[in-house]
């Protein structure tokens, strides 16, 4: 039975998974990528290492693969979504460090934009807020600070990790695709959502020239092939199609099988982010959310047509903290040992965390909020510490859904979660306390991966439709609320107090 392969180029790490017909991941290899901090507020990424990263674990895949006799029907593609790259089409070379979605060195730039009242108009087309967050002030330094642009070479490519990793994928240099999805294309600030277009106007307002940019394309259908000889001992995968690209929050809402409006999901990442389906329609610019593509399914959107719109909430330092307790502070060894810390104290002790350390992201939107930890006593120790930053993942997600609730005046009744920490009883206890709503961990937490992988089978026949890719979705564990309203709400009323205080620090 075919099988399809998922490429998940994240934040921390490359992973190519296989996931067979009836949607579980069968087989999985990682690379992890490494983390560059050239100055405070600052992060940047080797694209070049993102690639043979690409490269190592495909071929771990295909080599499995190739020895079992199982053939692949398609390939799919998800990333890490606003991280901008430059290269040059000509010699395949990278031209700067790849600027990552965290990266805050272009906040100035959006504060001047915003305070000349071009806010209103980027919102309205975008969906999105005036935030470095994005990709367009990115491009707009790799070409005017980063040197990239000098002298506009015909060859220059600006593009998100899909594109860099799609052009690599079916020949680089020689052939590849200069393509990327609707999915990305709507987290660069330069792509109107309405019109589903690049927009003339914005790229002019932010100084990118349309022509760097790649052709965009639906989420589902075929972009190209994998080329002959890119994957070292891939002949199981040489000339296999690559069929689906999408950002990896919009493939988790889809791997999560949130195909009905109203639905939501949390992944908990590098960051976490809420995307609830907003369905067919452009809906109204959200107070402290943004508006964005869940997916693009072209052809195959049948009945519910081609294009799902949703309400997204983004936090930018969610299983991050737990990667600072463990190489900043070294309260741990490993990631896998925060849960069981946090579950050896019954609370907090009063500390709480707000990890704010590239700002504030959704509904706060506070680039020069700053990281603080408040309620220390005597009594405080590691485990109190580790708790709070548990806690901590589940107060910004709260933050989120609440402003959903308050934008489409539909309570959340369900939270589909997925990501690392998912597997954290403790944390989707927390949150079903939190947001008073049932939070379940379906059998798969590979949504991100999932989603990339049916938008490719679904392109190429291995699943006939949306209905039958719902039917592959399996809970595993769910959590009711517990905890007394009222002392939920005294918890997240401290939470909120310590943000307060670390905004506008910097």
């Amino acid at each position: 039975m075919s099988c399809v392969v998922a490429i998940d180029a994240g934040t921390t790490g490359v992973r190519s998974l296989v996931v067979d017909g009836s949607g579980a991941v069968v087989d999985l290899a990682y690379r992890e990528l490494t983390q560059y901090f050239p100055r405070p507020g600052w992060v940047e990424h080797d694209a070049a290492e993102i690639w043979e990263a690409v490269r190592a674990t495909l071929a771990e895949v295909s080599g499995r693969l190739a020895e079992a006799g199982r053939p692949v029907a398609a390939v799919g593609i998800t990333n890490q979504r606003e991280t901008a790259i430059a290269w040059d089409r000509r010699t395949g070379r990278p031209l700067h460090r790849a600027i990552v979605w965290q990266d805050r060195r272009t906040a100035p730039v959006c504060e001047k934009l915003r305070e000349a009242g071009h806010l209103p108009a980027i919102r309205a087309r975008t969906g999105l807020v005036l935030d470095s967050y994005f990709s367009a002030t990115k491009y707009a330094w790799l070409l005017d600070e980063g040197g990239v642009g000098d002298g506009r070479p015909s060859d220059l490519a600006l593009g998100t990790v899909d594109t860099w990793v799609l052009w690599n994928l079916t020949g680089g240099a020689a052939a590849g695709v200069f393509a990327t999805d609707a999915t990305n294309a709507s987290r660069t600030l330069l792509y109107d959502i309405g019109d589903r277009a690049w927009s003339a106007e914005l790229c002019e307002l932010f100084g990118v020239p349309p022509g760097f940019l790649a052709e965009v394309r639906p989420s589902c259908g075929r972009f190209g092939l994998l080329d002959t000889g890119v994957v070292p001992g891939g002949s199981a995968l040489a000339g296999v199609p690559v069929s689906g690209v999408a950002g990896d929050q919009q493939s988790a809402l889809f791997g999560q099988a949130c195909f009905e409006p109203g639905m939501v999901k949390v992944t908990y990442g590098t960051g976490s982010f809420v995307l609830a389906n907003a369905g067919p329609s452009c809906p109204p610019v959200p107070d402290g959310l943004v508006a964005t593509i869940a997916w693009d399914l072209g052809e195959h959107g049948g009945a519910a047509g081609p294009v799902t719109y949703a309400l997204e909430g983004s936090t930018f330092v969610s299983g991050a903290a737990i990667q600072w307790l463990r190489d900043g502070l070294g309260l741990i060894e490993r990631a896998e040992e925060v849960g069981p810390l946090a579950e050896s104290v019954t609370d907090s002790g009063g500390v709480t965390v707000v990890p704010a350390f590239t700002g504030l992201g959704s509904p706060w939107w506070d680039p020069r909020a700053r990281g603080i930890i408040t309620g220390i006593t005597r009594g405080a120790g590691r485990a109190q510490i580790a708790r709070a930053v548990v806690e901590a993942m589940a107060f910004q997600v709260r933050d989120m859904v609440d402003a959903m609730v308050a934008t489409t005046g539909t309570p959340v009744t369900e939270l589909r979660a997925d990501g690392g920490a998912a597997a954290m009883g403790l944390l989707l206890q927390l949150e079903a306390d939190q947001v008073r709503a049932r939070v379940v961990r379906p059998r798969s937490v590979e949504s991100t991966a999932l989603g990339a992988a049916t938008l490719a089978g679904l392109a190429e026949g291995v699943w006939g439709s949306l209905d039958e890719l719902a039917s592959l979705w399996a809970p595993d564990v769910q959590h009711e609320p517990t905890l007394d309203p009222v002392l939920a709400d005294l918890a997240y009323d401290a939470w909120r107090r310590s943000v307060e205080r670390s905004r506008d620090w910097a």
